[in-house]
């Protein structure tokens, strides 16, 4: 608050030496002009009339004083309130001698006299002003008085010399009134201004901190306002404000050409495809203009990818719920039908035809006994316990135990070692055995299909630098391309033994450990990438 206020005394401080500045310069210049004026001999009736001598020694000494004001001023000190008192008191007296050596009170020459107390009265307090109102008063009088007695008694102007002190002491107050409602409307506008400077402030900090893109684009569709987010989304990291927006996307630009020619009324969320990510765009006119051509618009993006993926989640959070508490209620009784089917199976009395019920009844209540795993273990993406894994040695170890549970797999999963040394990451073990699991899997069942030789290939590629990856590479049938947008949809399945959440399982179990899992065709190939991202990667100098 102290702070505050300081910094309020100095504002004040400054305006007032500003103004102490702009009154000795009209001092200078009036004396200059009156000593001009004399030297030259244009002084005009009556001034200097009555004593010319005394109007020049005034007139001297005005000037003299007025260029040592110089002085002073440059320094600062005084204070300028003590100026103001001197410099006041001297025009006081300066002025009341040129009156009388001009023939009193009808000369005009007193109305300098309400100019210098009308200055005053901005710089200084109610009283203070008033006094020397009442000062400048009297010396009119006391002038009046002595011009009377000693120059000419028929010198009778005591109700004009009134008339001058009225106006004196009517306008020190009325200055000193409007100087302090100038100063509390300065006062008023300079809090204002703080305020909207502030607000600015923060307006521009949360506008930079949105993860929502923020664009303002003028009637000539050149940016005037662009926060981080959308230079992320426009991939324009060093376009300037001011260019046009075309700079920035040649895809918005056009929506914006279409939106204004629609008549700038819709503000509902549509979608363009642009470069780097498909963008949810919605545009909002900004101001009232007559013109509505001429407008401001405020441009909304949004990553529809993201957008996508959240209201997945939380669709699939509310769910998952859902299904984790079906899946207890649904494992008891399932494995008494099991067990059931099991004893059934192994009767005696059984007739041979109803064996393959029996078969029936084992292969479902398996498949049913998956899904509910699946679904179970879609709980535990989030309990995730990072080690460091050598990706080098542990796939072998890995290949390893696939040939030991699938034994056919021998002559068709190999290993493709690309990687440039030891690759460290840092991982769950059982999330990378049960994605990578999934993955083979998918591709041992898929490449029976295959009219060539059946071939998986595990392939380990990258570097620390720039990153590493895993590729699951099968060479049987391709993934339709109305099913490539589902493959990681949860209960999306192409098999009729698949439970549909395997893909999806492995997906959010590399998102859990900060990766990224992706599907691509390569050389008439399908391939699963399992991308480690850079806080995954362990460096050797840590």
């Amino acid at each position: 608050m102290r702070p505050q206020r300081d910094k309020q005394f100095m504002q004040v401080s400054q305006k007032a030496w500003r103004i102490t500045r702009l009154l000795t310069v009209y001092r200078i210049v009036l004396a200059l002009l009156l000593m001009l004026l004399i030297t030259t001999g244009y002084l005009p009736e009556p001034l200097g009339a009555s004593a010319p001598r005394l109007f020049l020694i005034a007139s001297s000494v005005y000037v003299v004083v007025t260029l040592l004001a110089i002085y002073p001023l440059l320094l600062r000190t005084p204070d300028y309130t003590w100026q103001v008192y001197f410099y006041t008191c001297v025009d006081i007296l300066v002025f009341t001698l040129m009156m009388h050596a001009s023939g009193g009170v009808v000369s005009g020459v007193g109305m300098l006299l309400v100019v210098s107390i009308a200055n005053a009265s901005m710089l200084l307090a109610g009283r203070m002003s008033v006094f020397f109102a009442a000062l400048a008063s009297l010396a009119v009088l006391g002038e009046q008085f002595y011009s009377q007695i000693y120059v000419s008694a028929s010198a009778y102007n005591y109700s004009m010399a009134g008339l001058l002190g009225l106006t004196l002491i009517v306008t020190s107050v009325l200055a000193t009134v409007l100087a302090r409602q100038a100063r509390e409307s300065a006062d008023l506008a300079h809090a204002r201004g703080v305020d909207l400077a502030n607000m600015s402030e923060l307006t521009e900090q949360v506008i930079s901190q949105m993860a929502t893109g923020v664009l303002v684009v003028d009637e000539r569709h050149h940016v005037r306002l662009v926060n981080e987010a959308a230079r992320r989304l426009l991939d324009a990291p060093s376009q300037m404000l001011g260019t046009s927006l075309q700079q920035f996307s040649t895809e918005l630009n056009l929506q914006l050409l279409l939106w204004r020619n629609q008549g700038l009324q819709s503000t509902e969320k549509h979608s363009i495809e642009t470069l780097p990510a498909s963008l949810l765009v919605q545009m909002i006119r900004v101001g009232r203009a007559s013109d509505e051509t001429k407008t401001d618009v405020l441009i909304f993006l949004e990553d529809a990818a993201a957008v996508n993926d959240q209201s997945q989640q939380l669709r699939l959070a509310a769910l998952g719920r859902l299904t984790a508490g079906i899946a207890h209620e649904i494992r008891n009784p399932l494995s008494a039908i099991r067990h059931a089917g099991e004893l059934l199976a192994e009767s005696d009395q059984l007739p041979v035809e109803d064996q393959r019920l029996t078969d029936i009844i084992q292969e479902n209540t398996s498949r049913v006994n998956r899904i509910v795993e699946d679904v179970l273990q879609l709980g535990n993406r989030d309990r995730v316990s990072r080690e460091k894994i050598n990706l080098n040695k542990w796939l072998e170890n890995f290949v390893e135990e696939i040939y030991c549970v699938y034994p056919e797999a021998c002559s068709v999963l190999k290993i493709d070692d690309q990687s440039s040394g030891v690759l460290t990451v840092q991982f769950d073990s059982g999330h990378l055995h049960q994605i990578l699991s999934n993955l083979c899997q998918n591709a041992l069942s898929f490449v029976t299909q295959s009219l060539a030789s059946p071939r998986v290939t595990l392939l380990l590629a990258g570097d620390l630098e720039r990153g590493c990856y895993v590729e699951v590479i099968n060479n049987g049938p391709l993934v339709k391309q109305d099913e490539k947008e589902r493959l990681f949809e949860p209960f999306f399945t192409t098999t009729n033994k698949g439970t549909g959440l395997g893909l999806y399982l492995s997906r959010e179990l590399a998102q859990a450990n900060q990766c990224h899992l992706a599907h691509r065709q390569q050389d008439e190939n399908t391939c699963f990438r399992l991308s480690f991202g850079p806080q995954a990667i362990i460096r050797e100098l840590d």
